[in-house]
């Protein structure tokens, strides 16, 4: 029995498989971290610059400004002195991604850092588009209470970090507070905020 030309055609088309889109967003590699001694190991980091693509030594810079200490790359990690959170690396790692790797206009990691009479200039290869590339101040937490730099904020203690620092919460921020012990309601300064993690000073 001869099929009809539709039965033919649709049996055509259920054969053809859909070509593949990309539906899925890019994301960086959550930093993994651990302690040892009287460092902190950041164990995946050629695996963020491999995603991010980026020179090595200007990533790296960043963090250990960030950080405020000093540290070494060794292999495929990178040892920072002193003891960190995890938290600490995810904010930094994230930060570093929107200043110098995402498009603002398309939002695409799809980019170049390039240098223009001194000036560093984001140029994205997906739009066309590029920034000059400044690095962000610390911006106020999106809590009730507006927390910025400079502010005088009550820190409810609830646990201690590894390093021996009280360690409050504000919403998706953690405030680190010297010296104090869960259970302790203590007045402190922001001393310095770095994407989720809020640095303070007693008052």
């Amino acid at each position: 029995m001869v099929k009809s030309y539709e039965a033919l055609l649709e049996k055509a088309y259920s054969q053809i498989s859909e070509p593949e889109t990309e539906t899925g967003r890019w994301s960086c590699p959550e930093p993994k971290v651990m302690l040892e001694g009287k460092t902190t190991i950041l164990e995946n980091f050629v695996d963020i610059l491999d995603s991010i693509r980026r020179d090595e030594d200007h990533f790296m810079k960043y963090l250990l400004s960030e950080l405020g200490t000093a540290g070494k790359i060794d292999g495929t990690r990178a040892i920072f002195n002193g003891k960190f959170e995890s938290a600490l690396f995810n904010g930094l790692v994230s930060g570093y991604v929107q200043d110098y790797v995402i498009c603002s206009e398309c939002g695409k990691p799809d980019t170049r850092l390039v240098k223009d009479d001194r000036v560093l200039i984001l140029r994205c290869d997906a739009c066309g588009s590029h920034r000059p590339v400044r690095k962000r101040k610390a911006r106020a937490a999106p809590t009730g209470s507006n927390i910025e730099v400079g502010s005088i904020i009550d820190a409810h203690i609830t646990s201690v970090s590894k390093r021996g620092d009280g360690v409050a919460k504000s919403g998706k921020y953690i405030i680190y507070v010297a010296n104090s012990k869960p259970g302790q309601v203590i007045k402190v300064k922001v001393a310095r905020i770095s994407g989720s993690i809020i640095f303070t000073e007693r008052v």
